[in-house]
């Protein structure tokens, strides 16, 4: 119309956020080699530097290195080295090779709590612990591990198409048997239980706070499973010196 003028409608270019778990791959895949390093740490003294260049080839509580200790070694090696391939394998979105392999890892879970089962009840029945402890209050310690682990692992592969909660599961298993390796750290053992697990559960800290800063919640995977770790360390030290545990740990080294 006549008289009328258009005027240009100007248009302000947004910046976009990014996408909630736009990170994940890079902090899930920085946490798998966090852990690595850890256990690599925490046993160079006690198995890989003597394994590799020579030394004292006793473990941590002065036992020879039997055939089940270097199975014991394979698998849980194995395990952290697996983890970090599967965190690769999803952030470079390979997720039918993750599946595949995760088969291969159900079956390393199942062996890697025969082997630790039997060399937890085997050191016990030696009558050998960490320096301080009695051996067969000690065996609380793996067997709770152990158990937990289990839990983590069956859990995970029960919502393995559920990726939030599957992704968060696999790290607390991991974590639930990575004490061992943070023991091990110089001068952590020394410390006791709450020192070497509270360095453990650093992680599942880790993950909380990630999940907060990324998504402005935690997820409840953390809630509960970080839960259920921090209850099990004061649950098994209490009823690692009951007659009843006592028992048990007599039946299970006969």
């Amino acid at each position: 119309m006549a008289g009328m003028t258009t005027a240009p409608i100007s248009s302000r270019v947004v910046p976009s956020l990014p996408a909630v778990g736009a990170r994940d791959r890079l902090f899930y895949g920085g946490m798998a080699v966090a852990m690595g390093l850890t256990v690599f740490a925490g046993f160079a003294r006690t198995y890989y530097g003597p394994l590799a260049i020579g030394g004292p080839r006793n473990t941590l509580s002065g036992g020879p290195w039997t055939t089940i200790v270097h199975l014991h070694a394979a698998f849980f090696t194995s395990w952290v080295l697996l983890f970090m391939v599967q965190t690769a394998l999803v952030a470079t979105r390979r997720v039918a090779v993750h599946r595949r392999l995760g088969i291969a890892g159900a079956f390393l879970a199942a062996a890697m709590v025969v082997a630790g089962l039997l060399i937890a009840t085997a050191t016990a029945a030696r009558g050998s612990a960490p320096v301080g402890a009695d051996p067969l209050e000690f065996l609380v310690v793996p067997l709770f591990d152990l158990v937990l682990f289990s839990g983590f692992v069956i859990a995970a592969l029960v919502m393995r198409r559920q990726k939030e909660t599957h992704k968060r599961l696999m790290l607390l298993a991991y974590v639930s048997i990575i004490a061992a390796a943070t023991a091990r750290l110089p001068g952590v053992l020394p410390l006791g239980p709450p020192v070497f697990f509270g360095l453990a559960l650093g992680f599942v800290v880790a993950g909380a706070l990630y999940d907060f800063m990324s998504r402005g919640r935690i997820h409840k995977v953390y809630w509960l499973g970080g839960a259920i770790l921090v209850i099990s360390v004061p649950l098994r030290l209490a009823i690692s010196g009951t007659p009843m545990w006592r028992s048990f740990a007599e039946f299970l080294i006969r």
